[in-house]
């Protein structure tokens, strides 16, 4: 089954393009197409005059290499350069070879250093860090200490810092707090090279795009402008389609009747063969197919007693660095408690400790006794299995439901028919974070543990979850960046910082 068939287009030098279309479109398989990471089946994908960096949503770094060191990975060619300028520093100081021919060969090579831009490299990675949100003291960090959203952000601080002619960001916004999310779109703007970039952000799109190119049913379509004006012209575009589709049916319909009311006549004969012959040929007007929204709703298993989580005085201490320091919280039936702060604060941690999931150094967490938590983790998405079909993942948690109650759940989340038998491994992002989402409500609880809920949904499920989470009657404890989730459902908002937990009156 063919993903993309004749698409075509072109960005040019200084373009800030947003590719856009519903998930498993191949979004994501077009730019590895264009970064080289594959041939396609026909045609060609390439770039051309200049470098080109590619963020991926799966981001490849060695976890015992400290953050600087792993910008610097990034410029392999200097730092070659500046080696031999080691080495030959190395052998004028020991007096040995000839000194005239490595005086000559080290001023190449310092010119080779300066046209490389290697005397500002230093701090440019320091400006893109800060930018970022990383600590001065982050630098000298193993990659693999950090969260898993600060991870993200190394991958994204690596394709920046190279500062390439081109630009490929799939999905660069995820676990981006809000600072760092308008710096993001403050660089990009002032960006000079070409960008192609998918985001399920709407609103960071607005700030960034030039111009949007929509994906659908493996065609492309141009739109120039921000998101919000793609909106707008395509509105128009359907509205202008629908309204030539409908002019075409009216006289299809009236050549049907007049075919239909002649036919048995023969002095009519020829005139009705050429207007079926006519209509055969007729190329119709079609009209996009409105696209499925997900559509589910939330419903608590039973009622709780009144004070359902309780956390008294819980520290954490991880590898000698305290993580949580005496955080205090009552959790009471029905509140709907947000968990807001910096990436790395202790929100994920906060969480997985009263989840229960490791025993925290000193404090104490009691759960209500009728509780039934669900726990919701920000990569959920990839502790799924990928030889497993869709289907089999979410039965694997079903407890005793039928597959025609899986089947419906599926339903809801946009699978169907055969697409339940998809193997986990072709699903792109968003389709995967669907399935997560399905084996997630398909359990019953009354109590709903959300470790940012909405990173790699598209923008219509994300709505359909943030209203989900409105109406439902029971208690949720939830961390997140997602402003709108934010100001949306809770009832309380606790900010985790620097290890502790502080009530927010007004947020």
């Amino acid at each position: 089954m063919s993903v993309l068939e004749d698409v075509s287009f072109t960005v040019s030098d200084g373009e800030k393009v947003g590719l856009v279309g519903p998930n498993g479109t191949g979004k994501s398989t077009l730019l590895e197409l264009i970064a080289g990471m594959g041939d396609p089946d026909d045609g060609v994908a390439r770039h051309t005059d200049g470098s080109l960096s590619y963020l991926q949503q799966d981001v490849p770094f060695k976890s015992d290499r400290v953050l600087l060191q792993e910008m610097w990975v990034a410029f392999a060619d200097v730092t070659a350069v500046q080696k031999q300028l080691d080495e030959i520093a190395d052998q004028i100081s020991d007096g040995s070879g000839d000194i005239d021919e490595l005086i000559d060969r080290q001023a190449s090579l310092f010119s080779q250093f300066e046209s490389l831009d290697g005397y500002r490299i230093e701090q440019r990675i320091g400006r893109v860090l800060d930018g970022l949100g990383f600590l001065v003291e982050d630098r000298q960090k193993a990659c693999g200490d950090f969260s898993g959203g600060w991870k993200m952000r190394i991958g994204l601080a690596k394709v920046l810092v190279r500062n390439p002619d081109h630009l490929l960001l799939d999905e660069p916004t995820n676990h981006l707090d809000t600072r760092a999310k308008i710096w993001l779109s403050e660089y990009l703007s002032q960006f000079s090279g070409s960008l192609l970039l998918v985001t399920h952000d709407r609103e960071f799109l607005d700030l960034v795009s030039t111009r949007i190119i929509e994906l659908r049913d493996g065609k492309i379509r141009s739109y120039t402008g921000n998101y919000s004006e793609f909106l707008s012209q395509k509105a128009k575009d359907i509205a202008l389609l629908q309204k030539t589709a409908d002019r075409e049916n009216r006289e299809i319909s009236r050549q049907e009747r007049f075919i239909e009311r002649f036919r048995s006549k023969a002095t009519k004969a020829t005139l009705v063969a050429s207007r079926e012959k006519a209509l055969a040929k007729r190329v119709r007007t079609r009209v996009p197919d409105k696209e499925k929204d997900v559509s589910f709703q939330l419903e608590s298993s039973g009622r709780v007693e009144r004070e359902v989580i309780t956390v008294e005085h819980l520290g954490h201490i991880w590898e000698d660095e305290p993580v949580l320091i005496d955080a205090n919280l009552l959790v009471e039936r029905g509140e709907k408690v947000l968990l807001v702060g910096p990436n790395g604060s202790g929100k994920s941690t906060f969480l997985r400790a009263i989840w229960g999931e490791f025993e925290p150094t000193e404090g104490q967490v009691s759960w209500a006794e009728r509780a039934e938590p669900a726990y919701y983790d920000q990569h959920q998405d990839e502790a799924l299995k990928g030889e497993l079909s869709v289907i089999e993942e979410v039965e694997s948690v079903a407890q005793g439901q039928s597959e025609t109650e899986i089947r419906k759940v599926l339903g809801q989340f946009l699978f169907t028919g055969d697409q339940v038998f998809k193997l986990i491994s072709v699903l792109s992002g968003g389709e995967k974070s669907r399935v997560a989402l399905a084996k997630f409500l398909i359990q019953p609880s009354n109590v709903l543990i959300l470790d940012e809920p909405t990173n790699h949904l598209d923008a219509t499920t994300r709505r359909k979850l943030i209203q989900a989470l409105k109406k439902y009657d029971g208690t949720i404890l939830c961390a997140s960046h997602d402003q709108l989730l934010v100001t949306e459902i809770a009832s309380r908002v606790i900010r985790v910082e620097d290890g502790e937990c502080v009530e927010l009156m007004n947020w």
